[in-house]
């Protein structure tokens, strides 16, 4: 047993010297002399501790616990193998609150912090797709797994075991990246809040990520699909979105007053969200709110679009529901994900062309312009990327091409070479 009078620091706590009386006079004899023995010897006195103190036991099982009594009156227990390990953090506990550092009393798990932590702090910073997109993190991937263990005792070799189960359970590399990025940003905030000492998430290595070779089409393909799809009810969904390099949130959440067919402009101020709510709203940077010059393609498009709409409203009646979206249901609300899915891979089959996703014409009307010689600068611009550095990354295989045709370029401007 430990002397319960042993301050945190390990210094002596006694009032006098045991051994002499020559400093600080003779010893206590009597009840006094009884309670030196006991403290001396390690056992209890009896003694209630004040606020803001802490003891040592050994427990009977073998382990050593340090208990702290707070300001409030509750107490908080730390468990060891050795007295130094929970002496150590006896402490920092004692440390923190004489800082004004709060000490947690209760033991929170991974599970309950989570999900407090995405309701009070992420969701109100947020836009309604990406909590929608954290909310799906936290209870598919991590609640599950890690859910239940205590948030303190959370470790980095536990965060490492679920990247790994991750991923052997066929989840993507960049799927797994969201993981720990989502686990890290919450452990970011409890870290903040003294809840825990470390960020678990930080030292544990998520999977290699591969970056996506987007497929695209030849122009002569594209040109291909969009006759093919020219009766198709998304016909100028299309249109617009291999013109314009629109991403597809962006093009469902359109609305007629963004478009001025006399000018010959579109403004891209908002989208619909790929999951959750289908409610428009903000863009995805504020780069990429832009407005950009119409093709006469798309224009023809958009009017054709108009008065297939116009229709629609007309047969729906009392039905329709107004969102002013240029591309809705035949109700007028937002489009159902899952049904445009099925339409665009139907319209790439009855058109013969290689299968490719919806948002590879983006891509595809991105490598058009680069190849054409349009400046990355001005490419940046068209697509809404929040720095040059994307476009050219993205685009790197492009260049190649690019280079090339620039030094035949000078060779023709200077003449001077020889072959």
């Amino acid at each position: 047993m430990i002397d319960v009078g042993d301050p945190i620091d390990g210094s002596p706590s006694l009032p006098y010297d045991a051994s002499t009386t020559k400093k600080h006079g003779p010893a206590h004899t009597g009840t006094e002399g009884a309670r030196v023995a006991a403290a001396t010897s390690g056992q209890r006195t009896g003694r209630k501790r004040g606020n803001n103190e802490g003891n040592i036991r050994q427990r009977a099982d073998g382990r050593w616990e340090a208990r702290v009594t707070l300001r409030t009156g509750t107490s908080k227990s730390f468990y060891g193998k050795t007295r130094a390990d929970v002496q150590r953090a006896m402490t920092q506990a004692l440390r923190d609150v004489q800082r004004g550092v709060p000490v947690p009393t209760s033991r929170q798990t991974v599970a309950q912090f989570l999900r407090r932590w995405l309701e009070e702090v992420a969701k109100p910073s947020l836009r309604p797709s990406t909590y929608a997109g954290y909310k799906v993190v936290i209870e598919k991937h991590l609640v599950p797994h890690i859910g239940k263990l205590p948030l303190e005792k959370l470790t980095p070799q536990d965060v490492q075991a679920l990247l790994a189960e991750r991923s052997r359970a066929g989840l993507s590399p960049r799927t797994v990246q969201l993981i720990r990025a989502v686990l890290r940003r919450a452990l970011g905030q409890a870290v903040e809040w003294d809840l825990v000492g470390r960020n678990a998430a930080v030292p544990a290595k998520p999977p290699r990520q591969h970056r996506y070779q987007a497929r695209i089409w030849t122009p002569e393909e594209t040109r291909r699909f969009l006759a093919a799809a020219q009766n198709d009810r998304w016909a100028a969904l299309y249109t617009v979105a291999a013109y314009l390099g629109l991403r597809q949130g962006e093009a469902l959440g359109l609305r007629w007053a963004d478009i001025d067919v006399e000018a010959r402009t579109l403004r891209v101020s908002g989208a619909m969200p790929t999951v959750g709510p289908r409610v428009r709203s903000e863009p995805k940077t504020e780069r990429s709110r832009r407005t950009l010059p119409l093709p006469a393609a798309v224009v023809t498009a958009l009017r054709t679009q108009r008065t297939r709409q116009l229709e629609e409203r007309l047969r729906a009646g009392d039905a329709w529901q107004d969102h002013d979206l240029v591309f809705a249901s035949i109700i007028g609300t937002p489009v159902e994900r899952k049904g445009l899915h099925d339409r665009w891979k139907r319209a790439i089959t009855q058109a013969g062309v290689p299968d490719i996703r919806f948002h590879d014409l983006r891509h595809g009307c991105a490598s058009f312009l680069l190849a054409s010689g349009v400046p990355a600068r001005v490419v940046m611009d068209i697509l809404g990327h929040s720095s040059i550095k994307t476009t050219m990354d993205t685009y790197s295989h492009v260049m190649p091409h690019l280079v090339g045709d620039a030094m035949t370029t000078l060779d023709a401007v200077l003449g001077t070479g020889t072959d």
